[in-house]
């Protein structure tokens, strides 16, 4: 599934100032991490966020927001918005949401490749 490159322009361009930042390709998309964490990501033209357990909840009651569901089965923390709720401010709000989130866990350790050192 290819993503809207000019949205995830945009949500770099939100997270430009951040040293800790890293893309990586997930879920058919593009997704931008915090700390070694996913924050959030581009599928399609819509916006997926990782806000946790008791994020999830208060996000759900976004009339754009729904739950992450690409599998059948919705996975537990992640919301996906649609473009329809990303205009003006909003799109800014989403991802100060989720960069709480990936901020108030521990930051990971960068996993080693490759075998062990002698």
């Amino acid at each position: 599934m290819a993503f809207d490159e000019k949205l995830a322009a945009r949500v770099r361009k939100l997270l430009a100032d951040r040293p800790d930042l890293t893309e990586r390709r997930m879920f058919g998309g593009l997704t931008f991490m915090v700390r070694g964490h996913m924050c959030c990501g581009v599928q399609g033209d819509e916006l997926v966020l990782r806000l946790g357990p008791d994020g999830t909840d208060e996000a759900l009651a976004n009339p754009h927001a729904r739950p992450m569901d690409f599998t059948g089965r919705p996975l537990a923390g992640f919301i996906t918005v649609s473009r329809d709720g990303l205009y003006g401010r909003a799109l800014a709000r989403w991802v100060e949401r989720a960069v709480a989130w990936a901020e108030s866990l521990p930051p990971k350790t960068p996993q080693r490749r490759g075998p062990p050192p002698a």
